[in-house]
């Protein structure tokens, strides 16, 4: 009688973890850079179809790397969850950390519970109103992990050289020329003296 196929549980969510990382580390990079007046958000996407960064609410920016396909899912999935949120509640109520741990709990479900685990890793970021709050960054990962980060963030291809960079040269209190200096115009979400906006292109 054969044995039956067995794989303890520590290899397989090391594999799992391998697989996606790979996925991921194919895709082109994506840093985002806080300055004086909001963050900087820069993809390399030479598709003028594919978007990896987006808006989804007021002064909330989205960016994936990975499998288009799958952030996809997760962009529209964080679209429909502030719409519902806004609607129901308050529009003040809808913020980057709620959609973060949404986010985070799903990738994390479908990273133990799935046989594939999503390619992708995501970025949320909410520019501050301009009355006190701060800018919010939040990086999640493959598995559900939640990074709170600061000043700056990059992910996807190169992306552990990008951050040793920025962590030698980053400056606070940027304006938005200098930020674009260091990665050209691409995408930019700012706080404007007199109405917060958020304006996403890609």
């Amino acid at each position: 009688m054969p044995l039956p196929y067995y794989v303890s549980p520590e290899q397989m969510m090391k594999d799992k973890a391998e697989y996606a990382r790979k996925g991921i580390s194919r895709g082109k990079a994506i840093v985002t850079i806080e300055y004086r007046d909001g963050v900087l958000l820069v993809a390399e996407n030479p598709s003028t179809l594919l978007h990896k960064i987006s808006e989804i609410y007021d002064r909330i920016a989205f960016a994936g790397v990975g499998k288009y396909n799958e952030f996809e899912n997760m962009r529209v999935a964080g679209v429909r969850h502030a719409d519902v949120k806004g609607y129901s509640y308050s529009r003040g109520d809808v913020s980057a950390k709620s959609l973060a741990n949404a986010y985070s709990q799903a990738l994390g479900n479908i990273f133990t519970q799935d046989i594939k685990p999503f390619e992708i890793e995501v970025l949320v970021v909410e520019v501050g109103d301009g009355n006190g709050t701060k800018n919010e960054i939040y990086h999640i990962l493959y598995d559900g992990t939640i990074e709170d980060e600061k000043n700056y963030a990059a992910m996807g291809g190169q992306s552990e050289e990008i951050r040793r960079y920025l962590k030698d040269n980053f400056q606070e209190s940027l304006d938005l020329a200098a930020a674009r200096s260091w990665t050209g115009p691409r995408s930019a979400a700012s706080s404007g003296a007199s109405r917060p906006r958020c304006s996403i292109s890609c």
